[in-house]
């Protein structure tokens, strides 16, 4: 399989590609869906193997320009594990789901003082979404939502939760910023949500997005669950077909993990200040709306928290992102976790969209998870710590 992008420069190419997309089942990496493919934007998606000769000469032929990202997916699945560690759980590696159910377990036992772990909920096929509050117990704490995981496939996300853990539980006491966001704040952390994707992705198909759920009516499996949100709810860059990768499902919340975190953050709101989703790639910060092209009223205010948490990140490695509200900034999509929270009056919404911007794509290697991880924390801290000053 080869992964492809491609600039289409004007509506005769948009069409080309979506002539492609009809024909061929292709697996659109950004933007989620051929529906969002737009004049002047690039987009970025997987061809099997059978028809990537054929599509490249359809390119060719059309004059758009292109490029071959990733020339052979199986390989890069491959060598994105190249992290010599061998221990069973290690920040530097992916872990699978059931070393990081272990690890969430043991962290919690070892630092009961600092974190604490419940169930959040139970997925489709029963396994259990687990909670992690991190943080110094103290009555009347505003809380910060971080959650890891929403799409399968996005394997550094989850691999950035667990580092966040590991940065509150050994730099407690020694560094002055986060011991006081920990003194003053609780951070309720999801390493997981979509539990069964995730697992998948591990067992059967590395690129996997969806939850597992069974659709009646079809054979086709899982929902979207970052379209699954009562939040402009299936209307643009979501898809009502069960088979197609942007799903929003049969109803809002009809998956059981959305469900399950939408009934913690109504539950909580009086206390739940901030909501940060991880999700990758594309090196973006994005807050509301990506379900319309409507101004939210905080706009002004969450683009400069944007500007400031991007300007922290950016001085690590000089690592590049755009921030902005969803809609504009990447294109339209309804159904979002983080549109949703900042209508249900969480009001310091935010999505991340980490590293890189296409050259591993979801692939990226383990040896990208630390600095990853580094630079998306000097961001969460001064996110954060505006929401402690206030919120």
């Amino acid at each position: 399989d080869k992964v492809f992008r491609v600039f289409p420069q004007n509506e005769e190419h948009v069409e080309i590609i979506k002539s492609i997309a009809s024909n061929t089942q292709l697996d659109f990496w950004a933007p989620e869906t051929v529906s969002l493919v737009t004049v002047g934007h690039r987009a970025d998606f997987r061809a099997e193997y059978e028809v990537v000769y054929d599509i490249q000469a359809l390119l060719e032929k059309s004059g758009m320009p292109y490029e071959i990202m990733i020339g052979n997916v199986q390989e890069a699945v491959h060598t994105q594990r190249d992290s010599n560690i061998r221990a069973v759980h290690s920040y530097v590696k992916y872990n699978d789901l059931d070393t990081i159910n272990a690890w969430s377990a043991n962290i919690a036992a070892q630092n009961s003082g600092l974190v604490s772990r419940s169930q959040l909920g139970t997925s489709y096929e029963g396994r259990p979404i687990y909670l992690l509050k991190v943080g110094k117990s103290g009555s009347n704490k505003k809380a910060v939502v971080l959650d890891c995981g929403f799409h399968a496939r996005e394997w550094i996300s989850v691999a950035f939760c667990q580092w966040f853990v590991k940065e509150a539980v050994e730099k407690y006491g020694s560094d002055t910023q986060l011991t006081n966001l920990l003194n003053n704040l609780d951070f309720y952390v999801v390493p997981v949500l979509n539990v069964d994707g995730y697992a998948y992705t591990w067992s059967t198909n590395r690129m996997w997005r969806k939850t597992r759920s069974v659709n009646s009516g079809t054979t086709c499996i899982g929902t979207d669950p970052n379209r699954n949100f009562n939040a402009g709810w299936c209307t643009v860059g979501a898809s009502s077909r069960a088979c197609d990768d942007t799903y929003c499902g049969s109803s809002p919340e009809s998956e059981r993990e959305t469900k399950a975190l939408a009934n913690f953050i109504r539950n909580n709101l009086s206390s739940i200040k901030g909501y940060l989703t991880i999700h990758s790639y594309s090196q973006m910060l994005l807050f509301p709306y990506s379900y319309s092209y409507a101004v939210a009223k905080d706009h002004t205010e969450l683009n400069t928290v944007a500007k400031n948490a991007v300007s922290q990140l950016t001085s690590l490695y000089n690592t590049k992102y755009t921030y902005g509200a969803g809609g504009t900034t990447i294109y339209l999509a309804a159904g979002g976790s983080d549109d949703w929270a900042y209508d249900a009056g969480v009001k310091y919404s935010f999505t991340f969209e980490l590293r890189d911007t296409g050259r591993y794509g979801f692939l990226l290697p383990e040896s990208q998870i630390q600095a990853t991880s580094q630079e998306t924390i000097l961001a969460v801290r001064s996110i954060a710590t505006h929401i402690l000053n206030n919120a």
